[in-house]
This record gives C-alpha cells, sequence and structure tokens, in this order.
C-alpha cells in the first residue's frame, strides 16, 4: 500500500480532532451572542441541505424528472402537506416523466 496514505489518514484524523476538540477546550462558558446561537442552530439543517440537494437531482436517470420532482416537493411542502404527501408527490412526479 502506499505509504501516502497513511499520512491523509493522519492529516483527516488531526482535523477530525482538533474540529471536535477545540471548541470544548477553548469555549468554556455559555454562549450568550445570539448571531453565533443562531448561526449554530442552523448548521445541522445546511449540512442535510447539501448532502442531499444533489442526490434528489442525480437519483433517477434524467435531471429533468429529478428537478421536477425537486420543484413538486417544495410546492407540496410549501403548502402545508403532510410528509407522506410530498413524498408520494415526488414518487408520481418522477414516475410521470419517466414514461415522457
Amino acid at each position: 500500500m502506499n505509504k501516502s496514505i497513511y499520512a491523509y489518514i493522519l492529516v483527516m484524523a488531526a482535523v477530525s480532532y482538533l474540529i471536535r476538540v477545540f471548541p470544548l477546550a477553548v469555549i468554556r462558558k455559555p454562549i450568550t451572542n445570539k448571531y453565533i446561537k443562531s448561526f449554530l442552530y442552523y448548521i445541522p439543517y445546511v449540512t442535510l441541505t447539501v448532502m442531499t440537494f444533489p442526490a434528489i437531482i442525480y437519483a433517477t436517470d434524467s435531471k429533468i424528472s429529478g428537478i421536477a420532482s425537486l420543484a413538486i416537493g417544495i410546492l407540496l411542502a410549501f403548502f402545508t402537506r403532510n410528509l407522506f404527501a410530498v413524498a408520494l408527490g415526488c414518487c408520481l412526479t418522477v414516475l410521470l416523466f419517466s414514461f415522457i
């Protein structure tokens, strides 16, 4: 095995460790700044969006059906449909576009 892969793994481990341990070691008091708190509050939502958005578009054979399904899903979610209705609408949209 190539020796450089061990260097990559070591750097990845160090970066992951620092990201998790550095805030715990440096920040001892509760965060009171409302801007920092609101920033930290939205990080999980942004991360989930960044991970799922490309998968929505490239999950089907054509980008057009993925984009159409995304648009229908956003519209159904905006008009307060439940999760089952949104998922069903997206699946039916992809099915419809696969026949076209």
